[in-house]
């Protein structure tokens, strides 16, 4: 579900006035996730229906520079510095529980002056892949698992992060995997969490604590996907937000610590039948229909191509390594963690398959699009899967992108994807994260002068 379902402008009004809301925040999310915009008058949003901001806002970086020797991405962002028109989507109006004034936050849509949605925003590009679900009468239903550590504040970037300081006085020095008492160490600021939450409908259900030190997990009840992207874009906000008041840090970064697990947005997906309600990925007799492996065959087909899209930094690659928690292969498996795409022991009507591929550090509407991008080709071309696996396959061979550069040169070269997802959206992503790997190249790493200064 939305946040506020069905809301219309009028609703949206409505509540705002319920509300008394004298400023609203008005969100962009860009291509990395962040949230761009502009904050207005009450009056000034009311009169104007939309606001507009420059179209290659859109294509930055994550550091906020712009390519400027791409030719694909030339012809794809106007060298004008046209300006996008903004609209307001109201069903995802909600408050800013953290503003000392009567805030809201609302996500707008981008579109070009024709009226069209803008192709290469990240909610354009889920929208897209939804309605090639909807125009087969396919629904896909999604749920994220969000893993993130909570860290001590950290002001000199040179320095490694440390686990915060918990009410014990200390911090963790040990694996504490689902320990109810470490997660209560933090128990102040999970309660605000909750409460920011519960203030904004965003449905979160479990919190776990996960295997690194100061690393939790916290899960989404399942639902419309472009929903659930809404809602895990506002939770990263709230979560950073709500850190910063109880003096820490929170983040998503796929390998934030040497020597910890990295972080990831396990994504429970399934399809079910518009007109019945169904999941298509069952039989009539209850066993597996021929389409639930025909999607798990899709994904094992194109995420070695999407992996740019759901490890986007030169940082996603350190998660990718052999028994740290993260598969590094195309394998599937029945309640088996060690693949990157695990099926769930389920009822019936819950059949479903978990991508434990895409990093913590992902777009959330690029996550889901590509993802099901990938299960939605795999079920048109009936691809077949491979054969299950059975044992551990952090002892197989490695099936995904290493680097940032391979995975850019397998998006790029995919044609299928380029289909679904579109030719601009992948000739801007693309550039932008090929300047952002030039830009990392600039930095020297203490690795390197550690063991290269004196050396070699």
């Amino acid at each position: 579900m939305a946040i506020r379902e069905n809301f219309t402008y009028t609703d949206m009004d409505l509540w705002l006035n319920e509300k008394r809301v004298t400023e609203i925040e008005c969100l962009v999310p860009d291509l990395t996730g962040v949230a761009r915009g502009k904050i207005l008058p009450r009056g000034k949003f009311t009169q104007e229906r939309g606001m507009r901001i420059p179209e290659a806002v859109l294509g930055m970086t994550v550091t906020g520079n712009y390519p400027t020797e791409d030719t694909a991405y030339d012809r794809a962002i106007s060298s004008t510095d046209r300006d996008m028109i903004l609209k307001a989507d109201p069903t995802t109006i909600t408050m800013v529980p953290w503003a000392t004034d009567p805030t809201a936050q609302v996500i707008h849509d981008c579109y070009f002056a024709d009226g069209r949605l803008v192709d290469f925003a990240p909610r354009s590009v889920l929208r897209r892949v939804l309605k090639l679900y909807a125009d087969r009468g396919w629904k896909p239903v999604v749920a994220p698992e969000l893993e993130f550590y909570l860290t001590a504040k950290n002001s000199d970037p040179d320095l490694p992060l440390k686990p915060p300081i918990g009410r014990s006085g200390r911090a963790e020095t040990t694996r504490q995997v689902y320990s109810i008492d470490a997660v209560n160490e933090f128990d102040p600021l999970f309660e605000d969490i909750y409460d920011y939450c519960d203030m904004m409908n965003l449905d979160v259900d479990t919190l776990i604590h996960e295997i690194g030190a100061g690393q939790m997990e916290i899960n989404f009840l399942h639902g419309d996907p472009l929903g659930l992207a809404d809602k895990v874009f506002f939770f990263k906000r709230t979560l950073r937000e709500a850190a910063l008041k109880h003096d820490m840090y929170a983040t998503f970064m796929a390998k934030p610590m040497a020597g910890e697990p990295g972080s990831a947005m396990h994504v429970h997906q399934s399809v079910v039948d518009i007109k019945t309600g169904q999941n298509i990925f069952s039989a009539p007799d209850g066993s597996a229909a021929p389409i639930f492996k025909h999607y798990i065959g899709g994904l094992q087909r194109y995420m070695p191509s999407a992996m740019a899209i759901v490890a986007p930094y030169v940082n996603s690659y350190r998660r990718i390594v052999r028994h740290t928690a993260a598969p590094i292969n195309i394998q599937w498996g029945m309640d088996n963690r060690t693949v990157g795409f695990r099926i769930p022991e389920s009822g019936v009507q819950d059949r479903r398959v978990e991508n434990r591929i895409i990093g913590a550090d992902a777009n959330p509407y690029l996550a889901l699009a590509v993802t099901l991008a990938c299960g939605y080709l795999g079920m048109v071309d009936a691809l077949e899967p491979t054969p299950i696996t059975e044992g551990s396959a952090y002892d197989l061979k490695f099936e995904l992108p290493q680097g940032l550069p391979e995975a850019l040169h397998a998006l790029r070269a995919e044609d299928k994807l380029r289909t679904v997802l579109g030719d601009r959206f992948i000739d801007v992503y693309a550039a932008i994260k090929d300047l952002e790997h030039q830009e990392f190249m600039t930095v020297i790493s203490p690795w390197e002068r550690e063991h290269l200064l004196l050396h070699v």
